[in-house]
């Protein structure tokens, strides 16, 4: 018996004033006789269904023991649609196109349309425009283990590429900053640690399944340790790379510098990742001070061009 048949029979019940059991069965796809033993099911779980005989008969539940279809408001409902789309984008799978349409069953249908046009004012789409092909499939894995608490195995590449593998009981997925993640207790490292999905390759569920243990929550907020890291630097940018320093700063940051060019006060943390964020904007992007920040610009542009050897 399957519990999601369950639910959806009662939503359904909640729907229409009554439905005969060949409909369901044709609607679910099984026997008359499995709709007859799911109707008990749902009257032993303390919702009273009644059977009507006869022409135009069928299933109803008992006036008076209907549930509160107004338990949620239009605004809620919408932030409920709103959400849930934006997620079956990414994590594809049957409980959640379930669960869509079990909410749209709570929508009244005086206030259906309104509600859909809410609905559909903000879109969430945490697909990738292009990257690692693997994040999907990994998702929908990463999900049936923490449903099933199954072990999982995947080879990690760490911050100097170097791959090891691992044997990982999974606990939470989180998404940061659209980059998804996993939070699970490593058997290797005996604690628990964040592994983002992109440096996972070989990713495989195990037969062998885990007692959960007590729970660590991952350390997601590091704004203020980035603040006393951070200090700010003065660039002279083109305007064709605006859009992407603006992924970095507001616009009130900004100040034209003739027709071209434009002065921003950046922020910046003394590492790889944000020097080569520079760097990768090119002769578009200069660095005017502070004075010690312009000069690793410049070896590591030295560098770089050491590499091409004799370019004349």
């Amino acid at each position: 018996m399957k519990v999601d048949r369950l639910v959806s029979i009662i939503m359904i019940l909640l729907e229409k004033e009554r439905i005969g059991a060949q409909e369901l069965a044709e609607l679910f796809e099984v026997s008359p006789r499995t709709i007859y033993r799911d109707i008990d099911a749902i009257n032993m779980a303390g919702i009273p269904v009644r059977s009507t005989p006869g022409v135009g008969g069928g299933f109803e539940i008992m006036p008076g023991c209907k549930l509160d279809r107004t338990v949620f408001s239009s605004a809620e409902l919408s932030t409920l649609l709103t959400g849930l789309s934006g997620l079956s984008g990414m994590m594809r799978g049957e409980e959640l196109v379930n669960t869509l349409a079990k909410v749209r069953r709570f929508i009244p249908k005086d206030s259906a349309k309104d509600i859909e046009l809410k609905a559909n004012q903000i879109r969430i789409d945490l697909s990738p425009w292009m990257g690692n092909r693997n994040i999907q499939p990994y998702l929908q894995m990463i999900k049936a283990a923490l449903q099933e608490s199954r072990l999982l195995t995947f080879a990690y590449a760490g911050h100097h590429g170097n791959q090891t593998v691992r044997t990982v009981e999974p606990y939470q997925l989180v998404l940061k900053s659209s980059h998804w993640y996993l939070q699970g207790y490593c058997h290797i490292r005996n604690d628990y640690r964040l592994f983002k999905l992109s440096r996972m390759s070989n990713l495989a569920m195990q037969d062998e399944t885990f007692a959960p243990r007590a729970y660590q929550e991952p350390t997601l907020d590091f704004g203020d340790a980035l603040d006393a890291m951070q200090t700010t630097v003065k660039l002279r940018i083109h305007r064709s790379v605006m859009d992407q320093v603006l992924d970095f700063c507001p616009y009130e940051d900004f100040s034209a510098d003739g027709d071209e060019f434009y002065l921003v006060n950046f922020p910046f943390i003394e590492n790889d990742y944000n020097y080569n964020l520079l760097l990768g904007l090119g002769d578009r992007c200069e660095c005017l001070e502070p004075e010690h920040i312009r000069e690793e610009m410049k070896r590591r542009i030295k560098k770089i061009a050491a590499l091409y050897g004799d370019l004349h």
